[in-house]
């Protein structure tokens, strides 16, 4: 026969009038209310709030409780469920905290999201009981729980650890979850790996120079650097370069990116036209190049520097045109199609190539024979004659604009435009040097301009020319100069910044 509302309110009272001490001399009573999960909502709603308030004076029964609370988590009803889920904190005790959080990290699968946000209350609370023992929940149900609740435990920690205060994430609970996120990264999806980074990135521990070197290699175990790339598998490209994003930050001139770079030069860039991208309206070839860009600011002690600058050399070759002929052999004008000069990738590529070349200044001069060096000059010289008239009409068309004229879409591409240029003439006017220089600082257009650096005003003007300034070519005239004004997508249309690929035929700016 079911438990009423009257013989839980009396058992109830039962408990609540006798001593502390008295308390165990009542399991009767208390075995009523347990069996209060039996009867209609009305009284399972009164035992979820009863059965944890007299818990811990029936250990003997303890199993027993916790069932019965259990049950009221998944009821039906979600009065009910939030009511039960509300409490069960007040059962993580000792050796059920565990079982507690365990039990609280497979209710993160539930879909309403009230009581999702219960549950994350419920597990936030007891982690500041024990800390350690509620990852013990988390990380059996991780390791070895349904994929959902996987996926939601991982986002939990990636959201919540980071909240929790110093004396709760001691080092002996920091070592316990890196130990255990070391486990979990057996065996991941890409998604997983960024969220079980950045619970790892959080860790104070891990914030010193030893620290982020472990994390680097945690990072190289997932990217498989030891294995040639297959540029045609989409999947490998992106474990590639989640890895590769991972690792970025974790850069620095005393944790070296020198075995991701040489990676790239040995495995990506042979492969760069041919790479699968895993996002349809990903540029492959920018994103690759711009983390190529990125890490080569950070290189240590490379065993490759000469081969890893050959490779560089070669692809600037490849993206650096000569100029197109004007006059055939009786005079006649055989001018043939303007090339294109890609911008974006050559950004890239000379940054990478100036960073390594720092290395081994003498490249070009003894690694590299006469006639090719003759040959990469003359590309780099018809590269600079055209940026020397886009860098001219880009400042003319965003002269005295200031504030908010600049945060127009049309404007947002020109400043970018205007950085990305002004950063392909600085690094070619270093390689014009006889010796090639390799002094010059330049941020990378995508990156934030540091305070010490250009302010919008001192980008769009030109500089004041020093006495005797050396001059390494000179501007067009003509037809160049002439066809240049038209800053558009080559459909009448405007562009977003975000990801465009920056190139010029001469007779305008287009972007893809």
């Amino acid at each position: 026969m079911a438990v009423t509302i009257e013989e839980l309110y009396r058992n109830y009272g039962i408990l609540a009038d006798a001593k502390p001490e008295d308390l165990g001399q009542h399991k009767y009573a208390y075995q009523v209310i347990l069996d209060g999960v039996k009867g209609g909502p009305k009284e399972k709603r009164l035992a979820a709030q009863f059965i944890p308030k007299f818990f811990s004076s029936f250990p003997e029964l303890a199993d027993a409780a916790i069932n019965a609370q259990l049950d009221l988590c998944e009821d039906e009803d979600v009065s009910i469920r939030r009511q039960a889920i509300k409490e069960l904190p007040r059962f993580a005790a000792g050796e059920n905290i565990v079982r507690v959080a365990d039990i609280l990290t497979q209710l993160l699968q539930t879909d309403d999201s009230a009581e999702f946000s219960q549950v994350n209350t419920a597990l936030v609370s007891i982690f500041k009981m024990d800390a350690k023992a509620t990852l013990r929940g988390l990380f059996s149900q991780i390791l070895q729980g349904e994929d959902i609740v996987r996926e939601r435990a991982i986002k939990f920690l990636s959201i919540k650890l980071k909240t929790l205060p110093e004396d709760t994430m001691t080092k002996e609970v920091e070592d316990y979850v890196f130990t255990e996120t070391k486990k979990v990264l057996e065996d991941v999806t890409g998604e997983e790996f960024v969220l079980l980074m950045r619970i790892l990135m959080a860790l104070k521990g891990l914030q010193t120079v030893n620290g982020r070197q472990q994390l680097v290699e945690l990072v190289v175990e997932q990217a498989f650097l030891e294995q040639a790339l297959n540029p045609a598998d989409p999947d490998t490209v992106d474990r590639l370069l989640q890895c590769t994003r991972q690792a970025l930050p974790l850069f620095s001139k005393n944790v070296h990116s020198s075995r991701f770079v040489t990676y790239f030069c040995d495995h990506v860039l042979p492969n760069l036209s041919t790479l699968t991208s895993p996002v349809a309206e990903l540029d492959i070839q920018q994103e690759v190049l711009k983390l190529l860009a990125e890490m080569s600011l950070f290189c240590g002690d490379m065993e490759k520097v000469e081969a890893n600058l050959l490779m560089l050399f070669e692809k600037l070759l490849e993206f650096m045109p000569l100029p197109p002929e004007a006059e055939g052999e009786n005079g006649e004008n055989t001018m043939s199609e303007e090339p294109k000069l890609q911008f974006s990738y050559v950004e890239c590529l000379l940054f990478s190539f100036h960073q390594l070349g720092k290395k081994l200044p003498d490249f070009l001069i003894d690694k590299i024979n006469a006639e090719r060096l003759k040959d990469f000059k003359i590309r780099l010289q018809y590269f600079a004659r055209g940026l020397q008239v886009y860098i001219r009409q880009l400042r003319v068309a965003l002269q005295g604009k200031t504030g908010d004229a600049l945060k127009t879409d049309e404007n947002k591409i020109k400043v970018v435009a205007l950085k990305i240029t002004n950063n392909i003439n600085v690094l070619i006017k270093d390689l014009f040097h006889n010796p090639p220089s390799y002094k010059s600082t330049v941020t990378l257009s995508w990156r934030p301009v540091q305070k010490a650096e250009a302010s919008d005003k001192t980008l769009l003007s030109p500089p004041l020319p020093r006495r005797n300034a050396r001059q390494i070519y000179n501007p067009p005239s003509g037809k160049y100069s002439a066809a240049i004004g038209n800053f558009t997508n080559g459909e009448g249309g405007t562009w977003g910044c975000k990801g465009r690929v920056y190139y010029w035929k001469l007779s305008k700016l287009t972007s893809k």
